[in-house]
């Protein structure tokens, strides 16, 4: 694609790469006491249930922990899936540009016969 096609997938990349580089589920969890404990050391609540603690703030937070797990990952796996595009287009793109060379090493061939 002509390197104005591809802006839109840089700042998806972009996106991505930011969101890659800042957890949210790690930094923001590493405030908040034992998870499913009830209110952490933030001030912050995180919902009746969580405030109420027990096995169902316990349960609560471990869904999260696997949301945001299972999030990353996917995010993670776009971005590989972007990285491997990429290569296949730049082979492609070597490809090409190996047959134009070879098209006009053949054309100077013709040329330096026909001298």
């Amino acid at each position: 694609p002509h390197r104005s096609e591809c802006r839109p997938t840089r700042i998806i990349l972009h996106s991505l790469s930011f969101q890659l580089k800042t957890p949210w589920s790690r930094t923001a969890h590493t405030n908040l006491g034992e998870l499913g404990k009830g209110a952490g050391k933030g001030g912050g609540g995180g919902g009746a249930v969580r405030e109420a603690g027990g096995a169902f703030g316990r349960k609560q937070a471990a869904e999260e922990e696997m949301y945001f797990k299972r999030k990353e990952q996917e995010q993670l796996a776009a971005l590989r899936r972007h990285h491997q595009e990429e290569i296949d287009h730049h082979q492609k793109e070597i490809e090409r540009l190996q047959q134009e060379i070879s098209r006009h090493e053949g054309k100077i061939r013709k040329l330096k016969k026909d001298d």
